[in-house]
């Protein structure tokens, strides 16, 4: 049921961890596999009259610990095997963050660029629809992710909302502050990365003013990431998406490319001057490489040319266990993982979910200041069960989540 290559990536990770941490192997199957897999047929009417059917997805990982957590992706190359293997590795991002949080992933097999307006709120809310006997805000609380934003998750909560009778702010996350979304929501990862590399980049003795970063994947979390860190002075000399790249090694013009993006909904058509070749921006000279677009962007074909000193993942899964030994082996790049890294987007979205339970709200200032402690405590957890360990940043940070799960799930026991 769970195959493909991200599913093998992420089984391939917790078997070093589960190997590292003795992990009995009758306890590994509990541990790995998902509590629930729900896949659902989502017809709608197109605007032209006829019918179609996009196949939608849920996972929800474990949950042991509270309800899951996780976003939902409208891409074309969304299945079942990428699906499960993105709710495995946001269990233990939530575990290692202090989350009361089991981790999930759900998604829509679909091109949303393809679709109208009015299509896309069809395909939003028969897909909440159908959900709805498997979510609830204490089970499963959504999020975006990529191929949806604000409005698909207000369209969420409204069709949840008219199923329960009341409005329900708590069932997702991710929402426009208006219908009960926390400031910085938005923000959160994208800030969350700059911020762990700006820590990264302290304790290797770098100066961030004159630093050089390339990103990679200009969507939410890439260009919040190079905004914020060149309001701290770093040079952003490389930046990509989907539709071309762009290098500079005297800088590029960071606000403008945002501007442009967001107006075009893409960095397609920003500078033919600039263009360049995405596959080898990855392995242009930089300080920081920022990995912010899909899963397997480093891999054992390209991780020994990589010239960065700093590794920080801000998308899921983007080093592949192949790149790790070489990376490992090198020892001259300071990774943030990936469920550090990024994980700025949950914990807000943790924030947001106490905040509609309570009908209470935070300013921007207490969300991110909360924000930024967690994001410290969970470094120094990691920093410091790698050094006691003699482990990779990676495997701490894994190990931390993992060991987690696994007590809790031991202290509950197995229901006779």
């Amino acid at each position: 049921m769970y195959s493909g290559p991200v599913f093998d990536m992420a089984k391939t990770q917790f078997q070093r961890i589960a190997d590292h941490l003795d992990i009995p192997q009758d306890q590994r199957e509990r541990l790995l596999m998902p509590k629930r897999l729900v896949a659902v047929s989502c017809p709608i009417h197109r605007d032209d009259g006829s019918t179609a059917v996009f196949q939608g997805y849920r996972v929800q990982h474990h949950l042991t610990l509270g309800p899951t957590k996780g976003g939902t992706r409208f891409a074309p190359s969304v299945d079942v095997g990428e699906v499960a293997a993105l709710a495995v590795w946001m269990s233990w991002k939530c575990a290692l963050a202090g989350l009361p949080y089991g981790g999930a992933k759900g998604g829509i097999t679909v091109d949303p660029r393809a679709l109208s307006p009015h299509e896309l709120e069809a395909l939003s809310r028969r897909y909440m629809q159908e959900l709805i006997p498997f979510v609830s805000p204490h089970t499963d609380v959504m999020a975006p992710d990529m191929g949806t934003n604000e409005q698909v998750m207000a369209w969420f909560m409204d069709t949840y909302s008219m199923y329960a009778g009341h409005t329900v702010n708590e069932i997702v996350t991710g929402k426009p502050v208006w219908c009960g979304g926390t400031l910085g929501r938005r923000e959160a990862t994208g800030r969350g990365v700059a911020h762990c590399t700006l820590r990264a980049m302290d304790l290797i003795g770098m100066v961030p003013q004159g630093a050089t970063a390339i990103v990679q994947g200009f969507g939410n979390v890439g260009a919040i990431s190079a905004l914020s860190l060149a309001e701290h002075g770093v040079k952003i000399v490389g930046a990509s998406d989907h539709t071309g790249a762009y290098y500079d090694p005297r800088g590029l013009d960071v606000q403008a490319m945002s501007a442009h993006a967001q107006a075009h909904g893409s960095l397609a058509g920003f500078s033919t001057e600039l263009a360049f070749d995405p596959e080898e921006l990855l392995t242009q000279p930089c300080d920081v490489l920022i990995p912010a677009a899909l899963e397997r962007a480093i891999t054992a074909g390209n991780a020994a040319d990589l010239k960065c000193r700093i590794l920080a993942e801000g998308a899921n899964g983007p080093t592949t266990p192949g790149a790790d030994e070489i990376i490992d082996d090198r020892g001259d790049i300071f990774v943030i993982p990936d469920i550090l890294c990024n994980s700025g987007g949950v914990i807000v979205s943790y924030f947001e979910w106490v905040q509609d339970l309570q009908r209470y709200f935070w300013t921007e200032d207490e969300v991110m200041r909360k924000l930024y402690e967690a994001l410290d405590r969970s470094l120094g957890q990691v920093l410091d069960m790698a050094k006691a360990r003699g482990l990779s940043h990676r495997n701490a940070a894994l190990a931390i989540g993992v060991e987690t799960v696994r007590r809790a799930k031991e202290t509950r026991g197995l229901f006779p």
